[in-house]
């Protein structure tokens, strides 16, 4: 049985072998070859933060491999009116196959892996985002033939955008560059995980610094769900700096990319000018969602030794 929790859980053959898997079931998506892999499977989506990428693309992607997509709110279960996520981890696995959920707390994930005894998928927590950040992968290999060698920038919070891409870019041979104000970094163990990489792996306050030699910005909003209350005090934060623009992209490398895992707030944290230039980009890096977690969900639900028996 496998889980993806967190990216620091998967090595780098894991996510190469699923960035591989996502291409080939894309193809196959794009040509109308069915590969019902899953069929007969049925996936349980918990949601206690609402989404519109992570639920759609799970769901179509669910039914695309022949498999059952089970939507639940946390106001459709007991698990919202206070029963222990460790007895819902129990109760749902004799029901269904695997679990995905998007919620707050990264403990929650990891408390229904500890009880459970299916896979558990991490559709996103206030800690780190997998899904997305595979799929931001499989964008970048797509439109640049490789990512070793690589140089990500990313501009914007600590948060859990920053954490999962710089453990991804990390474990696939990118440099990782990121721009924060003060009082907004990275938790200590992302930090700690990030210096075993020497050079690679950087931390500073000016976004100029971080963009320059730049393969890939990326960025993301500068209040996330469930900071809501914080947002004035962001805005002063990193208003006025801390934007992808044309000044930053113009100490970029030459074709340099452009992501931004969605919803963008154009005038923010990133000009209009900008993202509508690298609109191709960051549309099919949402595409790629359905396409990257298609091949988590294979990698996760498929029972391979008794599939090749």
């Amino acid at each position: 049985m496998k889980h993806l929790l967190k990216l620091e859980d998967w090595s780098t053959e894991e996510i190469t072998a699923t960035l591989n898997l996502a291409d080939q079931l894309k193809y196959e998506q794009k040509h109308g070859i069915e590969h019902k892999l899953l069929k007969g499977k049925t996936l349980g989506m918990i949601f206690e933060k609402s989404s519109t990428r992570t639920r759609v693309s799970f769901e179509v992607g669910m039914t695309q491999l022949g498999g059952y997509p089970l939507f639940l709110s946390s106001n459709d279960l007991q698990i919202g009116r206070g029963e222990p996520v460790e007895d819902t981890a129990r109760v749902l696995s004799r029901f269904i196959d695997a679990i995905m959920i998007r919620t707050f707390a990264q403990s929650e994930v990891e408390s229904l892996a500890e009880y459970g005894s299916i896979p558990i998928i991490n559709g996103l927590t206030d800690y780190c985002h997998p899904c997305q950040v595979l799929a931001d992968l499989m964008t970048i290999r797509e439109f640049k033939g490789k990512l070793e060698g690589l140089k990500m920038c990313f501009i914007g919070d600590g948060n859990n955008m920053l954490n999962s891409l710089a453990v991804g870019a990390m474990r696939m041979g990118m440099s990782f560059s990121a721009a924060c104000p003060e009082g907004y970094d990275p938790p200590e163990h992302i930090l700690e995980f990030g210096k075993q990489f020497g050079d690679r792996f950087q931390i500073v306050r000016d976004p100029l610094e971080a963009a320059k030699g730049a393969d890939v910005v990326y960025t993301d909003v500068w209040a996330s769900m469930g900071q809501e209350q914080e947002k004035q005090e962001r805005e002063a934060a990193f208003a006025g700096v801390y934007q992808v623009n044309d000044e930053l992209m113009a100490v970029t490398n030459d074709e340099c990319m452009v992501l931004h895992c969605l919803p963008a707030h154009r005038g923010e944290e990133i000009t209009a000018e900008v993202f509508e230039a690298h609109a191709n980009e960051i549309f099919e890096e949402a595409e790629n969602r359905l396409h990257a977690q298609k091949a988590v969900l294979v990698e996760c639900m498929l029972d391979k030794k008794n599939d090749a028996d």
